[in-house]
């Protein structure tokens, strides 16, 4: 059976705990960037005595062009993922694509996760479940919170109980996405710790041109009704400068506003869990 509370490095998530908040830059683009985001959201959650799980993608496999920056590859973004972890004494996380990439990531990172578009592949799930003691899957925007029920079952198949669900919405049409709050709890009957993620929530596909857009002044108040709806842990990209990053540039929140938000998350949290 899975558990309703698992043990992220140090960092413990579940129902019943603190708030957690997964956070980082979209794609790890140099590492003076990632070191001084990591540095900042450190300071940040220990003074709401929230706990971070720092998170950056070495490869963004899923870009809409074809001559999209894509990351800094597994081997040198591991590198930097490793460091981080040791500087700042923090659970790192990043995605995978790849079974293959399953087992570099594991020896690195406290925590593999698994991108919405490949929720239901069955090697990925499998490879994740053996290289790594937790492991997060996005909902599909395709799935219904129920259907991850399915999920569940592979990854503990496979050997893996220590699992997280992410909510990051459902497709509306062709060019949106819809954030039904009541996913939440439903993904919480599966009985397992569930993650809202706030900053993929507010893309929207740009029919016929070459990136994904979105909107971020849906971030904060999307993460504020979800931690009210009772998730587990936020996930939140930020970048010092988000208009200059190589990828989901118009859905990352500025490093600077994350400090308001946090503390925000953490009074909401305390209230709605007393």
């Amino acid at each position: 059976m899975p558990h309703s509370q698992v043990q992220i490095g140090k960092l413990r998530c579940g129902r019943g705990l603190p708030l957690v908040v997964i956070a980082g830059p979209c794609v790890i683009d140099n590492r003076d960037t990632v070191f001084k985001i990591a540095e900042r959201l450190k300071t940040v959650c220990d003074r709401s005595n929230i706990g971070l799980i720092f998170k950056a993608s070495y490869d963004k496999a899923n870009r809409s062009s074809l001559d999209a920056y894509r990351g800094v590859g597994l081997e040198k973004g591991l590198e930097i993922l490793a460091e981080i972890k040791g500087e700042f004494q923090v659970p790192v996380t990043t995605d995978i694509h790849h079974p293959e990439q399953a087992g570099p990531v594991g020896e690195v990172c406290d925590l593999i996760q698994i991108p919405a578009f490949l929720a239901r592949q069955t090697d990925l799930l499998v490879a994740a479940a053996k290289a790594a003691s937790v492991v997060n899957v996005k909902k599909g925007q395709f799935m219904a919170p129920w259907d991850m029920t399915h999920v569940i079952e592979k990854l503990e198949g496979s050997g893996c109980s220590q699992i997280m669900l992410t909510e990051r919405g459902s497709f509306f049409g062709y060019g949106n996405l819809v954030n039904d709050m009541k996913a939440l709890p439903e993904l919480s009957k599966l009985g397992v710790p569930v993650v809202f993620d706030a900053t993929h929530s507010v893309q929207q596909r740009n029919a016929g041109q070459s990136k994904t857009i979105g909107n971020r002044e849906f971030v904060e108040p999307l993460a504020k009704s979800a931690v009210a709806m009772g998730c587990d842990a936020v996930f939140i990209e930020t970048h010092t400068n988000p208009e200059t990053s190589p990828s989901d540039a118009a859905n990352m929140l500025p490093l600077d506003r994350m400090e308001n938000l946090i503390h925000q998350l953490q009074q909401i949290h305390s209230i709605t869990h007393s």
